[in-house]
């Protein structure tokens, strides 16, 4: 199935809420300057077009959510998705995620972590830039809350299984627990644009979810 090219982001839509240049977060951080309010944040690693960050952002209104994507375009995309819809609880962010994740997010300060389908390089002198790796996992478990879930989902088999392993033997997450497939009750009511594309094309989804020990205050 062929993706669609990114349509133009409008320009008069108005991004100031919903998006950001990684080197304009706060620092140190301070989630209140990007949402003005404290609440329990979660956030996802490479938010492509955006449809799991507004429609998270739409169903958890008691949540904060914040994306990180590389692509500008496509960070860019994602915001005016969340601005047209006028979702203040959700923020993009153009910027390097692993990076993030090391010098800004503090210890024990995110709900939930979401990796949806990264990219798997593919060849094997590459597969040292796949984000699921074990100084990214460490700084995962260091950043959730007790209680808090990382959830991971691809399409390629091999990284799923490499990335069961590797978690447990970088960290001390709980799992991995299981994910069941659930009918979707209409045309976009998918987790990402990608699993929509996978599932109508017939190929497999593989999820799982890790958690941290102790309880979510």
């Amino acid at each position: 199935m062929p993706r669609r090219a990114l349509r133009k982001v409008d320009p008069s839509v108005d991004l100031s809420r919903q998006f950001r240049a990684a080197a304009d977060l706060p620092l140190p951080w301070d989630q209140s300057a990007l949402f003005d309010r404290v609440a329990p944040l979660e956030v996802e690693v490479g938010s492509g077009k955006g449809l799991f960050l507004a429609s998270a952002a739409a169903g958890n209104p008691d949540h904060n959510f914040l994306g990180i994507e590389v692509a500008r375009k496509y960070a860019l995309h994602a915001a005016s998705r969340i601005a047209t819809r006028g979702l203040h609880n959700a923020c993009l962010v153009h910027g390097d995620a692993l990076a993030i994740f090391r010098e800004l997010l503090p210890d024990a300060s995110l709900a939930a972590v979401h990796v949806y389908f990264p990219d798997p390089w593919w060849k094997a002198r590459h597969r040292k830039r796949r984000v699921m790796n074990d100084k990214f996992l460490k700084d995962v478990e260091r950043t959730l809350l007790p209680g808090g879930i990382l959830h991971f989902w691809t399409d390629v088999q091999e990284y799923f299984e490499t990335t069961l392993a590797l978690i447990p033997a970088a960290t001390r997450l709980i799992g991995p627990l299981e994910v069941p497939e659930r009918m979707a009750q209409h045309d976009l009511d998918y987790r990402t644009h990608f699993e929509r594309r996978m599932r109508l094309s017939g190929e497999p989804v593989y999820r799982t979810e890790f958690r941290k020990t102790g309880r979510m205050e």
